[in-house]
């Protein structure tokens, strides 16, 4: 097995397991009595991500991958497990607001507002650089970026900032 296909596939296997963790996260919330918000962009989410990883699989399984973009991108993935255990039972892949809940404030949070899109920000960009695909890098970062317009700002009114 290359090295593209390894890190493909491990990916591929923490994106899937995110999901099962989200889908946990948002059960309980809404269980509190949270409630979902501006649920009409997570669909563009879904197809976003999962075209993302599709190209990286269809265009790189057989290339090569680059040291230093593998450096940075296992450094993110370092943040990754630090925002996600900053959130804990609250991290989930929809806007969920549960009333009366106050906003996180620890880990990441304390320096930011939106550790975990920056997170995704620079994911996006530098896996496909990692796997010599710069042109998808470009791509999927302005498509992710509209999609964070809309979700950013939706979470933003939702938070009532």
């Amino acid at each position: 097995m290359s090295l593209a296909v390894g890190l493909l596939l491990f990916v591929t296997a923490q994106r899937l397991v995110e999901l099962v963790i989200a889908r946990r996260n948002t059960a309980r919330l809404l269980a509190k009595g949270a409630h979902e918000v501006a649920p009409g962009h997570y669909p563009l989410i879904v197809i976003l991500h999962a075209s993302w990883l599709a190209c990286l699989w269809w265009f790189a399984a057989d290339g090569s991958v680059s040291a230093p973009w593998l450096a940075a991108y296992a450094m993110l993935q370092v943040l990754r497990v630090w925002i996600l255990m900053s959130l804990g039972e609250r991290w989930t892949t929809r806007i969920i607001i549960l009333p009366g809940a106050p906003l996180v404030t620890r880990g990441p949070y304390r320096f930011m507002r939106h550790p975990n899109y920056a997170l995704v920000v620079a994911e996006i960009a530098v896996l496909p650089m990692s796997l010599g695909l710069p042109w998808i890098a470009l791509l999927f970062s302005v498509l992710n970026a509209l999609v964070l317009t809309i979700r950013i700002r939706a979470e933003s009114r939702a938070l009532g900032r």
